[in-house]
């Protein structure tokens, strides 16, 4: 490599002299060291001439080698240096199903861990991340597992559950008849059109399972998560959504649906030997503050935990709460 830069250097000074001086060296040394690479060429690479030095043909080709091969030794050191620098640092992967929940876990994350290096995988699917935790590309990851639709865990993982069942609301274009409900049956939705992503694992069998209930035919559209936003904000579809959502209220509503036909199992899944203590502690604390702070979800929370009153109904999740929402707790 010293010697392609060697070359590189003469070409681009355009003489010996100017390239000694830029390289720090004699003008008779530098001569020594081209007439060694010739020799080993097998051939002149410059002419010398009055003026300075010009690449002979044999010359450019090789110079056209070179500069690649000097370009990719240079990032190469970059890089090293910066993994090297970084080589005392703790580094936390972390993998995510799409969740309104996932700014306030990171902050978390970083005050429990300020020098840690958080990187973060966000992927629809949830058996996808299960597979990247499985093959040590990720230290954990944050799934839902669609109730009826049991993910494909990998042997060897580990998983501690956050909430046994969270209620999956449905979002509602303001305009819908059932908006003005405060809690809408899955029958009045029966002839809505549905929008889902086909990619998030279970959740259109989920829904047409649930759909099956009420209605012999089933109108489920597929979509993306963005499409399906934009297509409730325009009155066409329905979509299952987290509880925690709150789109403009004047598009879109959020709802729980009666006798929550809908859930899902929160799960953190970690590879072997990983701390996860800190790390679940730190989504916990996110969840429960972000449960909070949806009004719609925190008035189901409140009603499941008293009951009796023809509201949501289901198994109080009894995790520890979130500083703030001490009603919340059991």
């Amino acid at each position: 490599m010293r010697h392609l830069r060697v070359l590189c250097a003469i070409a681009d000074a355009g003489s010996l002299h100017r390239a000694a001086r830029e390289l720090g060296v004699s003008q008779p040394s530098l001569t020594a060291q081209l007439q060694r690479v010739e020799r080993l060429m097998g051939g002149l690479l410059f002419h010398r001439e009055r003026s300075g030095c010009r690449p002979t043909a044999l010359g450019r080709v090789v110079l056209c080698r070179a500069r690649p091969l000097l370009s990719d030794m240079d990032a190469l050191i970059t890089e090293g240096q910066a993994e090297a620098a970084r080589a005392g640092t703790a580094h936390l992967r972390v993998g995510s199903t799409a969740s309104l929940v996932l700014p306030d876990w990171l902050r978390g994350l970083r005050d429990r861990r300020p020098e840690a290096q958080i990187r973060l995988q966000v992927n629809v699917s949830a058996n996808t991340l299960l597979r990247m935790v499985a093959s040590s590309q990720l230290d954990v990851a944050f799934v839902h597992e669609v109730e009826g639709s049991p993910l494909r865990l990998p042997a060897g993982l580990s998983q501690r559950v956050l909430v046994e069942r969270e209620p999956q609301f449905v979002i509602l274009p303001v305009g819908h008849p059932a908006a003005r409900r405060k809690v809408v049956p899955l029958s009045d939705l029966a002839d809505s059109r549905w929008m889902v992503d086909p990619a998030a694992d279970g959740e259109w069998e989920g829904l047409r399972r649930a759909l099956g209930t009420v209605s012999r035919e089933q109108r489920v559209m597929l979509g993306d998560y963005h499409t399906t936003g934009l297509l409730v904000a325009a009155g066409e579809v329905v979509s299952p959504c987290q509880p925690f959502s709150s789109p403009p209220a004047t598009t879109a509503v959020v709802r729980p649906l009666l006798g929550d036909p809908l859930g899902v199992c929160l799960l953190l899944v970690s590879r072997p030997g990983t701390d996860v203590d800190w790390i679940y502690e730190a989504l916990e604390t996110a969840y429960w503050e972000a449960a909070w702070n949806a009004p719609v979800y925190r008035d189901w929370l409140l009603n499941a935990r008293g009951g009796g009153d023809g509201t949501p109904t289901g198994p109080f999740p009894g995790r520890p709460c979130a500083p703030g929402a001490a009603e919340l707790c059991p």
